[in-house]
């Protein structure tokens, strides 16, 4: 992440630790007024979203230092492993509503009868969620932020917890509490996928999993002229879009070294124009 991308990162999450505190209050006293499984799960979703935010402004500012001595690739990964720890998160809210739903449906355990007033400050929080995951996920897009995109990801979970929380609540309401574990146990499924997505989405860009598929790089540089053979090439992402690719092309054997210069800039300016590769090493060899 560059320098000038961090501060607009950090105050967006700032503005939406905010959101989630309010959130996650109001969750928490709902929950233990009524004693329902699916708001307390609702609210230990959204505590999470407060600690994720606050490690993600931390972990923001890391990323957007320059390369180094000792990171000559920039510290962009921080961003993308700070999205890998969001599914830790995820794992533990998914594991704590699978045991108390579990433990609720063996013993029967049913939520108190809400007020009108308690089902109308769930259903608030809703829509708050669902405003925080558009203006993150918006946020995410525009600044190429993993992270937020991430973070976006697993707040749009909590709109199926709260979600699912409002539902028992009315069915509570109507005589029906017995339904709330069960509740909480498909929501805890729903939030397991969206770590899995999270992780599908993360780990190739930790392992330096190819950023761009090597076909398409040996036929756009292949198309150059003067280019004889296209011998290698690698690729790998640091963010999303990105990306460093390394090539090593052939040329005559009587081709200048100035002439060859110029072959290997206009391979980089190929490349990087038509991909948008961040940086591009071109080896030149005699064919």
């Amino acid at each position: 992440m560059s320098k000038h991308r961090e501060p607009a990162v950090r105050n967006t999450l700032i503005l939406i630790l905010l959101l989630n505190a309010v959130v996650a209050g109001v969750k928490i006293v709902v929950g233990v007024r009524t004693n329902a499984l699916s708001v307390l799960g609702a609210s230990l979703e959204s505590a999470l979203d407060v600690l994720n935010n606050i490690v993600g402004i931390a972990l923001v500012r890391v990323a957007s230092q320059e390369p180094d001595e000792d990171h000559p690739y920039g510290h962009q990964k921080f961003e993308t492993l700070g999205a890998l720890g969001i599914v830790g998160f995820l794992s533990i809210s998914c594991f704590e509503l699978l045991r108390e739903g579990v433990r609720h449906v063996l013993i029967g355990a049913v939520p108190v009868s809400p007020s009108f007033g308690e089902m109308a400050l769930i259903a608030a929080t809703m829509f708050v969620n669902v405003g925080v995951v558009w203006y993150e996920r918006r946020r995410g897009q525009q600044l190429q932020s993993e992270f937020l995109l991430a973070d976006a990801a697993h707040t749009r979970s909590d709109i199926y917890v709260t979600a699912a929380a409002f539902a028992s609540l009315v069915l509570a309401r109507w005589g029906y509490g017995a339904i709330d574990p069960l509740l909480a146990i498909a929501v805890a499924l729903m939030i397991a996928w969206n770590g899995y997505q999270i992780v599908r989405n993360t780990v190739p860009v930790l392992v330096d999993a190819r950023g761009v598929d090597a076909a398409v790089l040996r036929r756009l540089v292949g198309a150059i002229p003067k280019v004889v053979d296209v011998r290698a090439v690698r690729s790998r992402a640091i963010a999303p879009e990105v990306l460093f690719a390394e090539v090593t092309i052939g040329v005559k054997g009587a081709t200048t070294v100035e002439e060859a210069h110029r072959i290997a800039d206009t391979v980089e300016e190929k490349i990087a124009k038509e991909l948008g590769v961040s940086e591009v090493l071109v080896h030149v060899e005699p064919a």
